[in-house]
């Protein structure tokens, strides 16, 4: 052992000497970069005596003074593996940087995947990436949209807006003297389309979520599906045109609109009898996409023998997936009004005494939900599940209880009559009033008037009203005008004219349904 020693002592200045001009030749290049330090001196001889690249990552970037440490352990000579007080990784270091058992090696603050980095936060909620316990990330602020702050998924019906602005952004107007419907923009109070519909005296619109309107026509009696999309609309003719109404005065012959998709007669015998009560059904949204299904129809109408008739039909393509038959009042129309809730169920009141009924999407069970003393005429569902009913006579609004089963009247309304009637999201009732001229207010919750006679500078008869995406309150009135009505300030912020013998009181914007299904902002 001692020969062995001598020799190695003997020959530890040779060695010495060939190592240390590659140890200094770098000394011209260090100071400008140490990428050039690495292409000469990035070789370390590992105990085991194999080469390895690069072992000087993370010590060259050291500032003056980290070099004399680093080099001294890439130029040392060969060690004697029964020497206690030397090793391969330098002097002063017992840990061995490429033993993964070894648990005293040093960490290295720089690396992102050491765990014990002290400059790492860990999941953060709000970077847009899914960690482990996260939900989903989208790595916004808004707390409303599918993602919430506290990165968990904000059930649909909490979820603001819905995406359902772009597409509600229009109210349809029936024009029932001369058998069309008008598709004006709420934002702009411009008429953008006017179309052809089945039948005759159309007077009842829905709008479903996807913008798209039914119109029901009493005589002939008829149902219209139109869509509100030009990317929706369908080629009938394969010419590679969509061709339909560009405004009021480009109506199209009947049949010929490629955005009105399907035309369903109805077999009614006369004018009280077609079809009046119509309401889209939303639907149950994906729970992950929030995506609603394609929508369901309901429509009511009445035969010769005084029977009401409520289809269900398929939105797609009109066919009639459900009917059902209820006895109806024989000197009054057709069901009048109609309204559903989230869960797809129909709410129809019927003119004066006829019946106030709910059928019940799933079975088609009818329930009778009794009468006021009074003559009952428009109609809304709240978001409690409440009905209100304009009155025809001078009673005022009829108010229905869904807790109770009881009806209630609220006196006085301002004027004779409260035709068409809306319910806002914002705990409001709106009534369209004539005899005298009046938008009617009402709060839902104390159910007592706001103000009973908000004037409409140049109104005739009000008959319909209803709520658009932004809050505004729009009334129609059969003088072939609408008013766009401020619901703060009452104040007529637009009219659109033009209009022929417009007849619409119920949900013409799609945005009562919405309330139905989506909890307000």
């Amino acid at each position: 052992m001692r020969s062995i020693e001598s020799s190695r002592a003997r020959l530890w200045p040779l060695a010495l000497a060939l190592l240390l001009p590659a140890a200094c030749g770098g000394d011209d290049s260090e100071a400008g970069s140490d990428s050039d330090s690495n292409s000469s001196s990035g070789v370390t001889l590992t105990s085991s005596g194999t080469l390895t690249a690069g072992s000087d990552t993370g010590t060259d970037s050291d500032t003056a003074g980290s070099d004399a440490g680093t080099d001294s352990s890439t130029t040392a000579g060969p060690t004697d593996p029964s020497d206690p007080t030397t090793d391969s990784t330098g002097p002063g270091s017992d840990s061995d940087p490429s033993d993964p058992t070894d648990t005293t090696r040093p960490t290295d603050p720089t690396d992102p995947t050491d765990p014990t980095d002290p400059t790492d936060p860990g999941p953060v909620c709000g970077d847009g990436v899914l960690d482990p316990g996260e939900e989903c990330d989208d790595g916004d602020a808004n707390d409303k949209n599918a993602c919430s702050n506290a990165c968990t998924m904000v059930p649909c019906e909490e979820q603001e807006g819905g995406g359902f602005d772009e597409v509600l952004s229009f109210i349809w107007i029936a024009n029932s003297t001369e058998g069309t419907v008008s598709k004006i923009d709420t934002e702009t109070a411009v008429e953008v389309a006017r179309y052809r519909v089945e039948g005759g005296q159309p007077s009842r619109t829905s709008v479903n979520l996807f913008g798209d309107v039914a119109v029901s026509s009493r005589d002939p009696g008829g149902v219209t599906k139109i869509v509100a999309k030009q990317e929706n609309c369908v080629d009938m003719n394969n010419n590679g045109v969509i061709e339909t109404s560009q405004g009021p005065a480009d109506v199209l012959p009947l049949g010929a609109d490629e955005c009105v998709v399907w035309r369903k007669p109805i077999p009614s015998t006369g004018y009280g009898f077609g079809p009046r009560a119509t309401a889209w059904v939303a639907g149950s949204p994906d729970p992950v996409s929030c995506k609603y299904p394609p929508p369901l129809l309901w429509i009511g109408w009445m035969d010769a023998q005084a029977t009401a008739h409520f289809l269900k039909i398929d939105g797609a393509d009109g066919a009639t997936l459900g009917e059902v038959t209820y006895p109806w009042d024989q000197g009054s129309y057709s069901p009048y009004g109609g309204a559903v809730d989230k869960d797809g169920h129909f709410y129809v009141t019927g003119l004066n005494q006829a019946p106030t009924v709910k059928i019940d999407f799933d079975t088609l069970a009818i329930t009778d939900l009794g009468n006021p003393n009074g003559c009952k005429y428009g109609m809304t569902l709240d978001l409690n599940g409440d009905i209100w009913s304009g009155a025809c006579f001078g009673e005022g609004v009829y108010h229905w209880d869904h807790l109770t089963n009881v009806w209630t009247t609220l006196p006085d309304s301002g004027g004779t009559r409260v035709n068409g009637i809306m319910a806002d999201a914002n705990g409001n009732v709106w009534g369209a009033g004539s005899s005298g001229c009046r938008l009617v207010h009402i709060d839902v919750e104390t159910k007592t008037y706001v103000n009973n006679n908000i004037p409409l500078p140049g109104c005739s008869q009000p008959w319909g009203v209803s709520i658009d995406y932004q809050g505004y309150v729009w009334v129609v009135d059969k003088n072939n005008k609408a008013f766009k009505v401020d619901p703060e300030t009452y104040q007529v912020v637009a009219e659109v004219g033009g209009l022929v013998g417009p007849y619409t009181y119920s949900d013409m914007t799609g945005v009562a349904l919405k309330q139905q299904v989506v909890i307000p902002e």
